[in-house]
């Protein structure tokens, strides 16, 4: 047992190391749509769902004035966006959420009304919750798309003294300094992490040697 357990914390260690300490949040609203005129919605759960994934991006929803109803049956024709989403889940020491992309689409045609994504990895990663409240502020942050001669752009909200601009919107256009200080805090926790495995005995002196090189030169 003492061996296995040695096993899964060394490969969740190759496993933040391949991984990195990327993290991304972003959302996309269709040029065509006003998510004012979206009064009623229904989540779709799936039954490889037993996280509750659903219910709390209902919940979220309904905080944004919604009308909501989750089920797993094929929704009745009378509401006016249909929500999907995908979550992917990563282990490292504990199960997390790595990514989460919530579709509002049309109940007619399926076609994405609006998309949003948040992905964070091991050294960067937030909660169920987190993740969720972080995409439906983003969707109703009122980003755009504009298409201008045949070229996309994403137009993100500007700050107002009412509506700063969330720290989700900004994480991926974070200074240099900042993203410098995020990481460095980031290293500390790994490097903490991996001296109480070797101090408990989880990892040999010569393998928490090796992968705090490799942390280091990760970074």
């Amino acid at each position: 047992m003492h061996k296995l357990f040695r096993l899964v914390a060394l490969l969740a260690i190759v496993t933040s190391l391949a991984t990195g300490c990327a993290n991304r949040a972003t959302a996309i609203i269709s040029p065509s749509s006003d998510l004012s005129t979206i009064k009623t919605m229904y989540v779709r759960h799936y039954p490889s769902d037993n996280s509750g994934v659903n219910m709390e991006i209902a919940d979220k929803l309904r905080s944004k004035g919604v009308t909501v109803t989750t089920g797993s049956e094929q929704p009745p024709s009378n509401f006016d966006a249909i929500v999907t989403y995908k979550d992917k889940w990563m282990w490292d020491i504990t199960m997390y959420m790595l990514e989460l992309t919530i579709d509002i689409r049309d109940p007619k045609t399926e076609t994405p009304l609006a998309t949003g994504n948040s992905y964070h990895t091991s050294l960067t990663r937030k909660s169920q919750t987190e993740m969720i409240d972080e995409i439906i502020s983003n969707i109703y942050g009122n980003t755009r798309v504009v298409t201008v001669q045949g070229t996309s752009k994403i137009l993100a909200p500007q700050p107002t003294q009412s509506n700063k601009v969330s720290k989700a919107a900004l994480s991926t256009s974070q200074s240099p300094s900042a993203t410098e200080g995020s990481m460095q805090t980031s290293l500390s926790a790994r490097l903490e992490e991996l001296n109480n495995l070797k101090k408990t005995g989880v990892i040999t002196e010569d393998e928490y040697a090796s992968k705090r090189k490799q942390l280091i030169e990760k970074f």
